[in-house]
């Protein structure tokens, strides 16, 4: 029994030894790395500047078509022709599709020879009555078989052209609907044909703004689909009333759109550019680091005759391009970290390479948009 106890001393020594030569060793490392300095990290910088900037009011709304229709057919029939493709773009007037008129025309063909017969007949009548030799009724009659046939022939040639179906205006053609030999209904839909240049942004505002907006008023827009691209268009169209659900006033903006890159349905954000200006400290964009708890910018700042980051959390106001306008947090001349604030953390040394800075614009338009 001692003896176990003996080796169980002597093991707990060994063990505490160890231990204390290897804090020992370690405490040594510590004190000769004591003056170590790391290397600066490379950044770029930017300096927060006061802008005469123009207010804006955000929304959200969606692009819709300045005539847009589902093509349909006002009788109904058999297709017997197919003359577009589906995302054509067409003339107004241009044939689409064609029903089968054979009935129609069988019954025309009658009606134009009932129409000879009534001419004919008026004519004798109106002669025979120039010489006093029948009543007035017959004339009468005789002019009122004329104007029937007549009309009966309008209606059918109507009808066969009804059968005709074209574009009501130009635009682009969506996906085909119908097939071949196919049996319309009346009202049945063709094919969608949409006219987007220009486009439309309908979009609401809240009642409190109605005194800050007018027509012809500058708009922008983005979308998810062009994220680096602005387009600039005005305010159009102002609704007379505010909805008694939400609220909020509806209003309708008008965009260029020679190339159809915007499309009808799309969602997009807009900002409505207020008249008046506001002094505004700006900073490029790509300075703030934006968190969950709230988003900061690293400032570069001289101390002990080298520069240090320090971390600065801030308010933003809106953005507009490249650009973020602050609320608060920066006053104008600070030296802020424009890119690589990712690398750093409070206190690290920086060294500024601004030969490799992004050049940064309120309205950028980039050459491969």
């Amino acid at each position: 029994m001692f003896k176990k106890l003996l080796i169980a001393v002597v093991a707990l020594s060994v063990i505490i030894g160890g231990l204390y030569l290897i804090k020992n060793a370690q405490g040594r490392a510590a004190a000769s790395m004591g003056g170590f300095t790391p290397q600066p990290i490379s950044v770029t910088t930017a300096i927060v500047e006061e802008h005469d900037w123009k207010p804006t009011i955000d929304a959200i709304g969606s692009l819709a078509a300045i005539r847009g229709v589902t093509v349909s057919a006002e009788v109904a029939g058999v297709i017997s022709t197919i003359q577009f493709d589906s995302g054509q773009t067409v003339n107004e007037g241009d044939l689409l599709v064609e029903l089968d008129t054979s009935s129609e025309r069988a019954q025309l063909k009658a009606a134009v020879a009932q129409t000879r017969l009534a001419k004919i007949r008026l004519d004798r009548a109106a002669e025979l009555r120039s010489k006093n030799t029948v009543a007035q009724s017959e004339l009468d009659t005789a002019e009122a078989e004329n104007s029937e046939a007549q009309a009966q022939v309008e209606n059918l040639e109507s009808i066969i052209e009804k059968k005709r179906i074209r574009a009501p205006f130009a635009g682009r053609l969506g996906l085909r609907q119908v097939d071949l030999g196919q049996y319309l209904t009346s009202g049945a839909g063709i094919v969608s044909l949409q006219s987007a240049d220009p486009i439309l942004l309908d979009f609401s505002l809240p009642q409190q703004r109605i005194s800050d907006l007018s027509v012809g008023m500058p708009i922008e827009i983005s979308t998810d689909a062009f994220p680096d691209e602005t387009f600039h268009g005005t305010l159009t169209a102002i609704a007379p009333e505010i909805s008694v659900v939400t609220r909020t006033l509806s209003l309708q903006a008008t965009f260029d759109n020679a190339e159809n890159r915007l499309l009808p349905g799309m969602f997009a954000r807009a900002q409505v550019i207020l008249d008046e200006t506001e002094p505004s400290l700006i900073l490029p964009a790509t300075s703030v680091l934006f968190a969950p708890y709230g988003d900061s910018v690293f400032l570069v700042e001289e101390k002990d005759g080298g520069k240090f980051a320090m971390q600065k959390f801030i308010r933003i106001k809106t953005n507009r391009g490249d650009y973020v306008s602050i609320e608060s947090g920066l006053e104008a001349g600070d030296v802020v970290v424009s890119t690589g604030g990712f690398k750093l953390r409070n206190g690290v040394p920086v060294v500024e390479k601004n030969e490799f800075a992004l050049e940064s614009e309120l309205s950028p338009n980039p050459e491969d948009s």
